[in-house]
């Protein structure tokens, strides 16, 4: 299946379930988008300073993550090139964050403003994000992710 088709399913499929973001007061009905958060930003830290262990366990085993310059990597590449230092992020801000859940998928929308190091070249990047993260095991693990420039 393609990126193109996956999304597209994806997006009908939350439209139609009745997606739940997570309410600024919080509660019950928020949890799920709480712990979403909480794995994006263990995955934002773990971009900036990553290991295998610590990106294996927050990515699906079945990664699809597109780059903005339309490079679509997988599991093994996306962790490979971070601890490579081939996809370098000095730092990462993300700004402007939203999250849907719809049962066990959970769509999650932001910006993302970087310094990076790409193969020991400095540079600078600012990308909109969509990521589509899966409940597997009891964990939030992102399942795949698109970025564009802006």
């Amino acid at each position: 299946m393609s990126i193109k088709k996956f999304f597209l399913m994806a997006a009908s499929a939350l439209l139609f379930s009745g997606c739940a973001m997570a309410p600024a007061g919080g509660g019950a009905s928020a949890e799920p988008a709480v712990a979403v958060a909480a794995a994006a930003e263990r995955l934002r830290r773990a971009m900036i300073d990553p290991t295998p262990a610590a990106l294996g366990v927050l990515v699906a085993d079945d990664l699809s993550y597109g780059h903005s310059s339309g490079k679509v990597d997988t599991k093994a590449s996306f962790i490979g090139d971070l601890v490579a230092g081939k996809s370098d992020f000095v730092s990462i801000a993300i700004t402007d964050q939203t999250i849907k859940v719809a049962g066990d998928v959970a769509i999650v929308r932001h910006t993302l403003a970087a310094d990076t190091n790409d193969s020991g070249k400095p540079g600078k990047v600012a990308l909109k994000i969509l990521g589509i993260w899966q409940k597997q095991g009891g964990e939030w693990k992102m399942l795949a992710r698109q970025a564009v420039r802006i």
